[in-house]
């Protein structure tokens, strides 16, 4: 019988030691949204951060993803994510207002004019610790690993002219509940709760007149063929992406690859906002090069707009305090990280 000395037993007890490590490294993550392959959104956000965390974690961490409604209906990705069908889910505020409205203020049409500026505010109030995460996504059983917020919404019209302020009146207008419905509705518009994915064809057969949409998001989407008119230079609303992974999960994985998660998820958001940017520009162009006219308001009506929609943020906030919820707080402390 071969006997084993200490120098090769101490060999032999690092290799097992590192051998367990690496074993307990390994992580496949289960992923879902409904962004449809190709999707800016998808590409840009989701999939540099899985490239990042597969990169920073040499191969240890993959994943499975589910794009496209894969895994179930938009509304429904946040209860896959609490009940582990998914480990990590596109969670829209917009979508589950009944269950996260506070994290919906990222879609008021606050002081910001692009994606950037309002998305470094938000992951100021909602990253793990901060005052949106204690008072909503952490009690829901949440922790936020990245977000977006999406340039400015203008609006674009199926087969109406826009010439002026009374023309939004009545007007069936696509919006994705919580906070735009007040938007739609302080311009005399009839807010239709609709996702994204459903658009298209409501524009088509004429159930909606228009849209509140960001200009990157109609194109993936194949909307703007069914356009004629739009808004330019407005904050209407925006909407918050946000992708999260439970608290069970997370607590579940190793220091070693929450910090991997982490420290992806922060270049992922700031990556996101920037490429979300540019495409702003260039698809604006791209949507009018299809047949789409910009127009501009008339400086009453732009003051008339503005005015109105001012009245937004202080609405959405009184309707959730008395519901008991700490929306004052949580809008002052966005307006306050947003920049001045």
């Amino acid at each position: 019988m071969l006997k084993i000395t200490k120098i090769a037993k101490g060999i032999l007890g690092l290799a097992l030691t590192t051998a367990a490590s690496t074993a307990m490294a390994q992580e496949s993550l289960r992923i879902g949204d409904s962004f449809p392959v190709g999707h800016y959104i998808s590409e840009n956000l989701t999939k540099f951060w899985m490239e990042e965390v597969t990169r920073m974690s040499d191969g240890g961490i993959t994943f499975e993803y589910f794009p496209a409604q894969q895994m179930g209906k938009v509304k429904d990705l946040l209860s896959l994510t609490q009940t582990g069908v998914l480990d990590i889910g596109y969670v829209a505020p917009a979508y589950v207002a009944d269950k996260m409205p506070l994290s919906a203020v990222g879609e008021l049409p606050e002081g910001f004019s692009t994606s950037c500026e309002g998305t470094k505010a938000y992951w100021e109030i909602a990253k793990p610790g901060n005052i949106l995460d204690q008072a909503e996504i952490a009690q829901a059983g949440m922790r936020l690993l990245m977000v977006m917020v999406l340039p400015p919404y203008q609006i674009y019209t199926g087969d109406r002219a826009i010439e002026g302020l009374a023309s939004f009146e009545g007007m069936k207008l696509r919006a994705t509940g919580g906070a735009m419905e007040i938007t739609a509705r302080k311009l005399g518009a009839v807010p239709v709760q609709m996702p994204a994915p459903e658009v298209r064809e409501a524009i088509s057969r004429g159930t909606l007149d228009a849209v509140l949409f960001p200009a990157s998001s109609l194109l993936p989407y194949e909307i703007v063929p069914h356009l004629k008119e739009a808004t330019k230079g407005m904050n209407f609303a925006s909407f918050v992406v946000t992708y999260m992974i439970s608290q069970k999960k997370w607590d579940a994985l190793s220091p070693e690859n929450q910090k991997i998660l982490s420290e992806a998820g922060e270049a992922a958001t700031m990556h996101g906002c920037e490429i979300a940017d540019q495409l702003n520009t260039t698809d604006k162009k791209t949507i009018a090069d299809g047949g789409v006219k910009f127009v501009d308001f008339s400086a009453e009506d732009t003051t008339k707009i503005n005015a109105l929609l001012a009245k937004v943020g202080s609405e959405w906030a009184d309707g959730l305090e008395a519901q008991g919820k700490p929306a004052r707080k949580i809008l002052d402390a966005f307006r306050n990280a947003l920049p001045k």
